[in-house]
Formats: C-alpha cells, structure tokens, sequence
C-alpha cells in the first residue's frame, strides 16, 4: 500500500524558515514525479513545486520562485519542500503528490496524495 505522510508544519512568524517533508512508503516514483500543492482556507488547491525524478529538474509557481526549494531524497524515499522568508500568504495546509509516470503537466494527475501539513504563518 502507497502512503504519502507529510511532517513538518507549524506555528512561525513571517520572515522565518521551514522545512517540510513527505515520506513515501510503498513506492519509490523513481520513473515518475513529485509534487507540493497548497490549499489556504476558502481557496481552491493550488500547485507549488515539482520535481521530475529522473533528472531532478524542478518547476515553481510563480508566487513562490526564489523562496521555495523542493528536492527528492531518493535513498530515504523523501520529498522535501525548504520554505524560506515565509509570510502570512504562504498559509495553507500543505499536500504532497506523487506520479508513478511524469504526469502530463506539472500540475497533475497525479497517483497518489498525502494527508497534509498545516503552515501558519503570523504577520
């Protein structure tokens, strides 16, 4: 069975950093892709970033280019989403994704989702 479970979410205030992470288990998606998407309260889910497994190539929305940072573990089956400068906007509950083929674009389909962490960020 395929779990996704996201850690690393929180309580911070803007201007600081986290690192968030999602596990896979079941799996590895090393020939498919993984993604972050986030859903803010009253907001639809919207993607983040994305990252190929293959050739590590990476993909951002533009809200959060030069701030976020996604990269893959592949011998601790990881996904990881560094987030820097955070701000009140960033706030939302954070999902990861996973592909076992890179999806037709990178804001899906994808195979399989985490539960999510929940990122607060205070002004």
């Amino acid at each position: 069975q395929v779990q996704l479970v996201e850690s690393g979410g929180g309580l911070v205030q803007a201007g600081d950093s986290l690192r968030l992470s999602c596990a896979a288990s079941g799996r590895t998606f090393s020939d498919g892709a993984m993604a972050w998407f986030r859903q803010a309260p009253g907001k639809e889910r919207e993607f983040v970033a994305f990252i190929m497994s293959s050739s590590g190539n990476t993909y951002y929305a533009d809200s959060v280019k030069g701030r976020f940072t996604i990269s893959r573990d592949s011998t601790k089956n990881t996904l990881n989403l560094q987030i820097d400068r955070l701000k009140p906007e960033d706030t939302a509950v954070y999902y990861c994704a996973a592909a076992n083929r890179p999806p037709r674009l990178v804001r899906g389909p994808y195979d399989y989702w985490g539960q999510g962490t929940q990122v607060t960020v205070s002004s």
